[in-house]
């Protein structure tokens, strides 16, 4: 069986209990970086048999994982923060493990995007997941599907390339569309700045952005 666990995205408080039993049963713990997830079981006190598995290697490591977990053994998969998959490596683990009838469970637990758009103020009864978007080809094109949503949109973005996306938002969403941009979600200076377009850039122009940051951007007026 292949277990899925968030791991904390700030506050170590939200490594749950559920989190620590899986870890503590499993033969093996697959992690994003061995150096990362091995720091944070050291100071839960767990002890575990990491190996590493994240974007570079997937492709080259699947099929001995998942001969491993269709053989009977049961292992987590781990990311260096948040729940694996979302914006992380774990879709093709997943997918795999599915098809040779290998049991996956993940559990409930930290992801960066849901607090940021519960506290957003904007419409969250349907929204849009995003994640990262293109940093070249194919990124307008998003941006211009982007600008007719009518759902709101959840976007994860790096500090500096935050004036950029908001330029980009100006340009293709209007000055005007209403914005929400929380950074550093559970940790001490977490803040979440809601406002238009054109008042989130002058916020930013003025306080330079440091961080991790989600973006929720208003849906289009239908």
């Amino acid at each position: 069986m292949l277990t899925v666990v968030p791991t904390p995205i700030g506050n170590l408080g939200d490594f749950t209990p559920r989190a620590a039993e899986a870890i503590e049963a499993a033969e093996f713990v697959l992690a994003e970086d061995t150096r990362t997830t091995g720091s944070l079981l050291r100071l839960k006190g767990l002890e575990a048999r990491l190996r590493a598995f994240h974007a570079h290697n997937e492709h080259k490591v699947l099929d001995h994982i998942v001969s491993d977990l269709a053989a009977g053994v049961n292992a987590c998969l781990c990311s260096d923060a948040g729940t694996p998959a979302i914006s992380d490596p774990g879709f093709l683990l997943v997918r795999a493990c599915i098809a040779a009838g290998v049991e996956v469970q993940c559990l409930p637990g930290a992801t960066a995007f849901v607090p940021a758009l519960v506290v957003s103020g904007l419409p969250c009864d349907r929204f849009v997941y995003e994640g990262f978007l293109p940093h070249k080809k194919g990124r307008q094109t998003r941006l211009k599907a982007l600008a007719l949503e009518l759902r709101t949109t959840v976007l994860y973005e790096s500090p500096h390339r935050i004036p950029k996306l908001l330029s980009e938002l100006s340009e293709f969403c209007g000055p005007e569309r209403p914005l929400s941009i929380s950074r550093e979600l559970s940790k001490k200076f977490e803040e979440t700045v809601r406002g238009t377009v054109a008042e989130l850039q002058a916020h930013f122009e003025a306080h330079p952005p440091k961080g991790e940051f989600v973006v929720v951007v208003g849906g289009a007026e239908g």
